[in-house]
């Protein structure tokens, strides 16, 4: 009975043993897999400038659920907009938005970014889509060129336009910033559901004390943690990124740069495999870089999901806020339009 027992207990451990050193052999493979120093990472010469690169691409594998394929070798198939082109604008106000939400952009047009001249400034909105990836896509491609031939505001890259592929869209923005807008000065990347006083920004832009280069603000995360819990939308396991925090970052509803930085922004992040949190991984590329982003001069320019609605002294300190409702964003810009104060 005995020796029985014994050879039980033998036959457990060595299964037990054999079990320990298969996670251990994955994990060891899974970090290789991950990490950007891992044996199948190689970094390209490519040189951002005013002409898009054409180098190859570094020889990741495939990105799996944390990473993102960038960079490729997408192309802009629609492209129309004289933005940069035949002008030079101050500011340029981009938004990314979904391929199928003509109301947002039909909206944006209407209010806050409708706005040309600002403080004798020029003023321009450009909306940045991907391809649609819905079953409909042929009637929505037709559709989109319609609305590109009657705005002239609209650019189009070849990647599939969904939430997880956000780090690509905002790359394939700075490629776009990067070839055509070195003469321009700034830009605010803004969310589609958010409202921007665009005279309290160029105002801001304007000041004095705001550096000319290397800039970049809005709602800044200064130790946002990685978070571990499966369960999280944001998950991202210590084989991604083994630091318990984000290097600091703007937040993606809305923040500004110096157009200096995208060219930089991109050269760098050949050296840093991208993780499908866009506004983390900007920080990522940010402390590459050895640049910070900066805090606005007032908390209160800058608003996520704040108590609604929101009153005339708020809007009066605002450059930009999460809103959600259509009415919100109508009722918001008719108030900052109509004057708004403390």
């Amino acid at each position: 009975m005995d020796n029985r027992k014994r050879l039980k207990e033998a036959f457990v451990f060595t299964l037990l043993m054999v079990s320990v050193s298969v996670l251990l052999i994955y994990f060891h493979a899974e970090t290789n897999r991950q990490h950007p120093g891992g044996p199948s990472f190689r970094i390209p010469k490519v040189i951002y400038g005013a002409q898009k690169a054409s180098s190859p691409e570094p020889h990741w594998e495939v990105p799996g659920p944390y990473h993102v394929a960038y960079p490729r070798n997408y192309k802009f198939v629609m492209d129309d907009t004289q933005t940069c082109k035949n002008t030079t604008p101050f500011l340029i106000l981009m938004v990314p938005v979904a391929t199928k939400d003509f109301q947002s952009r039909n909206l944006i047009r209407r209010t806050w970014g409708r706005e040309k001249i600002v403080l004798n400034k020029l003023v321009e909105t450009i909306f940045a889509v991907g391809l649609p990836g819905e079953g409909d896509a042929q009637q929505l491609t037709e559709t989109l060129k319609q609305e590109s031939m009657q705005y002239r505001d609209l650019i189009q890259s070849n990647f599939v336009d969904s939430y997880h592929n956000l780090t690509i869209k905002t790359m394939v923005m700075m490629e776009w910033l990067a070839k055509y807008c070195s003469k321009a000065s700034f830009v605010i990347k803004v969310d589609s559901d958010v409202v921007v006083h665009v005279n309290n920004l160029v105002k801001l832009l304007l000041a004095p004390n705001t550096p000319k280069q290397n800039y970049m603000t809005g709602l800044v995360w200064w130790h946002s943690p990685v978070l571990r819990s499966p369960f999280n939308k944001f998950y991202m396991p210590l084989s991604v990124i083994s630091e318990p925090e984000y290097p600091p970052y703007p937040l993606g509803m809305a923040y500004v740069m110096s157009l200096d930085l995208p060219p930089k922004i991109l050269n760098v992040s050949l050296q840093i495999k991208p993780i499908y949190i866009e506004d983390a991984y900007l920080g990522m590329c940010l402390k590459r870089l050895g640049i910070s982003p900066t805090d606005p001069p007032e908390e209160t320019m800058f608003l996520v999901n704040p108590q609604h609605p929101l009153n005339s002294c708020t809007l009066s300190k605002l450059i930009a806020t999460t809103t959600t409702s259509v009415s919100q964003v109508s009722w918001y810009w008719h108030m900052i339009k109509r004057g708004v104060w403390c």
